[in-house]
Parts: structure tokens; sequence; C-alpha cells
């Protein structure tokens, strides 16, 4: 398939990674073990076992007129453990390389398909300006973009500092969350054949 640039040439892109039919299930399991893998899975709490001190019996069993103990971790007592602790778990989920390739085919078809990708020979501006860069990208009609640059400059890396709706990342770091969580792809041509590269 052709595509149109910003420059007005056109662009020929691999109908295998940009012209897929979408696959639902297979993004959905792909992004759903990426976000699950990228959790730590430290949260814990202590039990009655974990908590320190309690060996001892509070009171006696009989004749103080005092409901029974017997330690002073239990759950219902103030500074006990928690009754069902949370331990540390792990959620690892395997993503193979075949499934992989296949949710970043599905997604990038969808974003060209809905007119989400922008495609660019080069992106740059002429100084390091926050504000001369949402102007170029106001021209290009683009609002909160995920910028998709292969080598960018140091005028782009320092004006994009200041801009939270705006992430910049290299080709080498996109993954299926962040092609599913961009409104719009700016991209230029060199990210383009690194991806096509790396999902052929």
């Amino acid at each position: 398939m052709e595509v149109a640039l910003n420059t007005g040439e056109s662009l020929k892109l691999n109908d295998a990674v940009f012209n897929v039919d979408f696959n639902a299930p297979l993004v959905h399991q792909v992004v759903q073990a990426y976000i699950s893998n990228g959790h730590d899975g430290t949260k814990a709490q202590k039990s009655r076992s974990d908590v320190r001190g309690g060996g001892a019996k509070p009171w006696r069993q009989k004749g103080s007129g005092r409901a029974r103990a017997g330690t002073r971790n239990s759950p219902i007592w103030r500074g006990g453990g928690v009754t069902f602790a949370t331990k540390p778990t792990v959620t690892w989920q395997k993503v193979n390389r075949k499934m992989y390739r296949g949710a970043m085919r599905c997604i990038l078809s969808e974003l060209m398909r809905q007119k989400r990708i922008t495609i660019t020979e080069s992106f740059d501006i002429d100084q390091p300006k926050t504000r001369l860069l949402q102007q170029t990208l106001q021209e290009l009609q683009l609002q909160n973009p995920t910028l998709v640059l292969n080598q960018p400059s140091a005028n782009i890396l320092k004006a994009a500092a200041n801009l939270k709706n705006i992430s910049l990342e290299n080709s080498s770091n996109v993954n299926p969350p962040l092609l599913v969580g961009a409104e719009q792809l700016l991209i230029d041509v060199e990210s383009i054949r690194a991806l096509e590269a790396r999902l052929v």
C-alpha cells in the first residue's frame, strides 16, 4: 500500500505490517500481558504469624472478667495481624515472538485505517523551544501525539520535555500498550522501515 507523506510525496508500505485484519482477542491478550508483567507484585501485609511478639497469653483464661485471649497478634486486636494478608505474587505471562509481532501488525494496521498515523520524511525544529514544537504540531493538525523518531535531535528532546501530553519514543521502544494508548502517531520514515524489518 502507498501513503502520502506530509511533504506530498508517497511512500510504499509493506502490506504484511500495515494492512492486516484486526484481531481483537490477540491484541487484548498481549496488551494485558505487557501491563501485568510491568507490575512488581511486591504488595504485602503481615498476618498474625508475621507480627512481632504475642508469644505469651495476655491474661489468664478465667476469672478476670475480660474476654478470653491467647495472643496479642490476633486480627481483632489493635496492632494485630491481618486476617487474610496479601503476599508478594508473581503473575508473569509469556508473550512469544509470533504473538507479539501479530499484535503489533494488527494495531499498526488499525491505526492506519483510522488515519491516526502521520508519516514524515524527517521531523526537527530550528531551536529547542517548546512553543515552536507546539506550533509545528498544530500546523500538522496533531493534538497530543506520540512522536516515534529513530534519532530525535537535541532540539526535539529538549522542547518535548516540558509537554505532558506529548510522548517521545524511539522506534526500538514501541510496544503494543504504547500504540493502543496513542491518540495520534507522528512517525518518521526511518522508524517505519525499522518497524517493518522488526515485524516481517
